[in-house]
Order: structure tokens, then sequence, then C-alpha cells
């Protein structure tokens, strides 16, 4: 032990300078990124560029079809087929499993979009995502905590040793025996400087026994005060190094929670999409019975002609027909009660299970109404609300995160510590922690440590490695970007396409139902059905079956080509007016 007492006014000062490092960073930073933050600029304004001489929104148009009719005459074309030619609500359908009883269950489409939000498994799990995450976070920011140990000893000791002779006078004792009992509390903490702080204390009590041996004092209390720091001058130096983990779980859970929002626009998509799906199951499956009772009809007109002018095999022809229509009718209930089923497992209400007999019954219509379309517009929209985006930047901070650590990693090993240790002994305990306060004994340590590896080969090929992670995540920002236009402009042309096709499916049903109508009316004035004229009556109504579902499919695609265009621009969520909130992990403890 040194007794120093002016040592204390030097260790305080020095202890107090390297203490305050822990809030530095490091002054060795990474070379400039503006090459590749240009880069990326660069990306997004590439697929932005040719649309900017066009960026004011623009309605769709629709060429008119070249039939015109009397409104007389349109509305009774109406009322044979199209759209508003049925009852709304579920017709009445063919017998399913043997004891299924259908139950059909009104929604509209913001029911079921807000219903999935609520249940649906894979919004449930994507949900939990963020939760999850934030642990992480929690946990790597707990590597900086304070640490609270102790420990406490006992021993006895009673061993012979080797007794000194000085003359043939044995000096010194020939055995060691004494009893001692210690502790040693105190703290410690890792900075984010990268170095480690640690404030000890401690006491032992001494019982010496030793035979021919006086110590003085005897029994003693020897007290200590215990303040060491180890800092990395280079390698391992600064908080961007030290706080590297935090950074990565913080990215983590920014990755979770757009995770979570793209999952809950791609489930409202596919609801949107299951929902129109679902109306032109519906919508087919009166078309088909419609077309099933006009061939029932006709049918029974040849039979009650049976004995007149119908010979057998065109009755025969007309059965087949009919038999024809029928099985179409039970595939196309088959089809409704499918459709069904798919939205009720997207939906996974606890009060419309998969596994019941509920039947949903769609309450809205098929869109068809213009909108207002900007390419230019759609992009920045996507640009800026698209999820996979800022997953595609979290992944290239990431990437600069670990080159910025790997590249602290080539640096030399020199690490620099400090210990102060105060001390203090006496009979009594208190007296002992006197001397402790009051800095009469005091050992002061200081100290370097110095590595590098000959050639540093696994750092350089590390850091290496890193780079090149960093350069693909640029290229995978730049594909993401590329892809999202991509989307854009494919829901574009679909949207603009399936307008289109609704005014051409139309026309085409209207000049469909006309035929059947002129040859209806054709049929009250002639005196005997003809095979051919049989053959041309079936044919026109399936034609105009088949005109009603282009139709009918026209419509259900412009319905779905706008869901598909909010989920290509990011805004989803915004047009079923679902207000998204960032999961809460207290609010689920």
């Amino acid at each position: 032990m040194t007794r120093a007492p002016t040592s204390y006014h030097r260790a305080v000062p020095t202890a107090a300078a390297l203490i305050l490092l822990a809030g530095c960073v490091s002054p060795l930073q990474e070379a400039s990124t503006e090459t590749l933050r240009e880069s990326v600029r660069e990306s997004a304004a590439r697929e932005l560029r040719p649309s900017t001489d066009r960026p004011e929104p623009v309605d769709l148009v629709r060429q008119p079809g070249e039939l015109s009719f009397p409104p007389e005459r349109l509305q009774e074309l109406e009322r044979m087929a199209g759209p508003t030619a049925y009852e709304p609500g579920v017709p009445p359908l063919s017998p399913g499993l043997p004891d299924e009883v259908d139950l059909p269950v009104r929604m509209s489409l913001q029911q079921a979009v807000l219903r999935a939000i609520e249940h649906n498994l894979g919004v449930q799990s994507a949900r939990i995502d963020p939760a999850i995450a934030e642990a992480q976070v929690v946990a790597a920011r707990a590597a900086f905590d304070w640490v609270f140990f102790g420990n406490v000893e006992w021993s006895s000791v009673d061993e012979p040793q080797l007794t000194p002779q000085v003359g043939g006078v044995n000096v010194g004792t020939s055995s060691r025996v004494n009893q001692s009992v210690g502790y040693t509390t105190g703290i410690r903490k890792q900075l984010t400087s990268g170095g480690n702080l640690s404030i000890s204390q401690g006491q032992t009590y001494l019982d010496n026994r030793d035979t021919g041996t006086q110590f003085s004092p005897d029994p003693s209390n020897r007290a200590e005060l215990n303040i060491a720091y180890d800092q990395p001058l280079l390698r391992g130096f600064g908080s961007d190094v030290a706080l590297a983990e935090v950074r990565l779980a913080q990215n983590t859970e920014r990755r979770s929670v757009e995770e979570y929002r793209r999952t809950l626009i791609a489930t409202v998509t596919e609801v949107e999409r299951a929902y129109w799906d679902l109306v032109q199951a519906q919508q087919n499956l009166k078309i088909f019975i419609r077309l099933l009772e006009r061939g029932v009809e006709t049918r029974d007109v040849l039979k009650s002609r049976l004995a007149f002018d119908v010979k057998p095999a065109e009755f025969s022809d007309a059965v087949a027909t009919v038999e024809r229509r029928r099985a179409n009718v039970i595939r196309a209930t088959n089809t409704l009660r499918q459709q069904s089923d798919r939205l009720k497992a997207l939906i996974n209400d606890p009060d419309l299970t998969v596994g019941s007999d509920a039947l949903i019954d769609p309450a809205d219509n098929t869109l068809d109404a213009p909108v207002a379309v900007s390419l230019y517009d759609s992009l920045t929209t996507a640009l800026a609300n698209r999820p996979e985006v800022q997953i595609a930047i979290l992944s290239i901070d990431d990437a600069s995160i670990r080159q910025t650590v790997a590249d602290n990693a080539r640096l030399p090993l020199l690490d620099l510590s400090f210990a102060a240790q105060f001390q203090g002994l006496d009979r009594d305990v208190g007296d002992a922690y006197s001397d402790v306060g009051s800095a009469r004994f005091v050992d002061l340590l200081l100290g370097a440590v110095f590595e590098q590896p000959i050639g540093n080969r696994a750092a350089e090929a590390q850091f290496r490695q890193r780079q090149l992670e960093r350069m693909q995540s640029a290229v995978g920002y730049r594909r993401t970007v590329q892809d999202i236009a991509l989307e854009v402009r494919t829901a574009l042309r679909n949207l603009s396409t399936n307008y289109r096709l609704i005014e051409q499916t139309r026309t085409a049903r209207l000049a469909a139902a006309e035929n059947l109508r002129t040859l209806l009316v054709q049929e009250q004035t002639i005196q005997s059905l003809t095979p051919d004229f049989l053959d041309l009556k079936f044919r026109r109504q399936e034609a105009l079956a088949a005109a009603e579902g282009d139709e009918v499919q026209a419509l259900a695609d412009y319905s779905i080509a706008l869901a598909e265009l909010h989920r290509a621009t990011g805004t989803a969520l915004e047009r079923n007016r679902v207000r998204f909130v960032v999961p809460d992990a207290g609010a689920r403890r």
C-alpha cells in the first residue's frame, strides 16, 4: 500500500475526463455517401420523369356503343337481361352438402373490410410482430443499463509452511492459520462510447491465529472503494459502434410496422377482390338460372306440340340443352358457395365461421363510374406510401450501420485502462471506512493494450463484404422502385381497359337481347317450329347469357382494378376509411 494523500486530487480529474468520453461519437466517420444517395434519388426521379409533362389527373373515357334504342325499347331490353334485370339477394340454390342449410347474411364491402381488419388471421399475426420487435429494442438498449453485482466470501486457512532460520534460529511460524469473511458490492455499466465503468466497495474481516506471530491490528477490518474504467481508443470506440445493435433493432421495429401495414393493405385488397368475385358469382348464377328457365319454357312448348309438328329428335335436343344448362346452374351454385367461404375465411369473424352454413349476400353493386387518374400522381403517391419503399430504405440503413462497424473493426486495438482504489485498514470498521473517505491510501493504475493482426485480412474481408451488401441494398431499393412503377402502370392500364370494356360488353348484351327479342316476336307469327328455328332460338338465348356474363365480368374486373390501383399506390387503407395505428405493445401485456 502506498500512502499518497495528494494522489486523490490527480485521480478524480483523470477519471472524470475518461468518463466524459461515454458521450463521444467516433471521429472515424464513414466516407462520403453522396454518390449512393444520388443513385437512390435518381431511381425515383427516373421513373417519375416521363410522366412529369402530364401531371394533371384525367377522367377515364370510353367509346359509346354504336346501337341506340328508343327509351321504351331500352327499358324492355334492360328487363330482359343485364345487372338491373334481376331481383337483389341470393337466388334459390340447388342442394349442396347433404345437411347444408344456406343462411344468407347481408354484408356490405365496408363491413367485410372492417371485420377482416379485426379478425383476419394474417393480420392478427402481423399485428404481434411490432410488439416482438419492440421487445428486441428494449433488450438491445438494456445492454447499457446499470448492473448491480455483489459477492460474499468466507475462508478458513490452516496450512503448514516453511520456516526460515537465521543462525540456526527459527524466524517466523511453521503454519498459517486465519479466518476471514468479506463482501463486495458495486455497479457497472457499458457506456455508449464503447467503454465500461465499474464502481464497487467492499470489506474484509481478518482474524489471524498464527502461532508466534503478532499483527496489528488483529483482528482487522479492511475497507476499499474501487473505480475502474476501460475505454477503447480506436477499435470499438464511439457511439456509432456501441449503439449499432440498438439502431439495427430500431430498424427491425420500423420494418415490422411497415410489414404490418403491408399485410393490412394486402388483406384489404384481397377482401375487395373476394367480395367482387362473390358479386360476380351471384350474378352469374342468376344468369344461368334465367337461361335454364328460358330453356325449360322452350322445351315445354316443344313437348306440347309433339303430336303436331315437333319431331321426337327435336324434343330430345331441347331436353339435352335444358339438362346442360341445369348442370351449369349446379356448377354456378357451387362456385357461389366457394366464393362465400373464401370471403368468410378472409374475414374470420367468430360469428361467421367457415364451418357455418352462413352464405354471404353482398349488399353492394359493382362500380360503373369514371375516376380521374394521373400516372405522375399515382407514382408519386406510391413512392411516398408503399411500405416496400420504406423497407428498402431501412435495408440500406442496416447495411450502412454494419459497414460502419466493419470499418471500425479494421482499426488496431488500443484500449486504455484506468483504476483507482481507495483503502482503509483498522480494527474498527468505521475507522477503516473513515480512511477510505479521507483518501489516506490510494492506489492508481493506468495502462494501455495494443493489438493489430498482421495483414488484418479478416477485418478487411468483412469490411469488403459489408460494402458489397450496402451496394446490394441500394440495387434492391432501385428494383423496388421499378417494381412499384410497373405495378402502378399495370393497374392504371387495367383500370382504363376494364372501364372501356364495360361499355363494349353492355352494347353487346343489348344487341344480343334485341336479337332474342326479335326472334320471340317472330315466333308468334310462324306456323311451325323448324329445327333450324329452334336451334337459332337456343343459340340466341345462350349468346345473351354469354353477353351478360361478359358484362358482369367487366364490371367486376373494373371494381377489382380500382382496388388494385389503390394497393399499388399504397392508399388502400385510406380508401376504405381504415385508420392505421401502430400497435402498442404495452396495451397488449
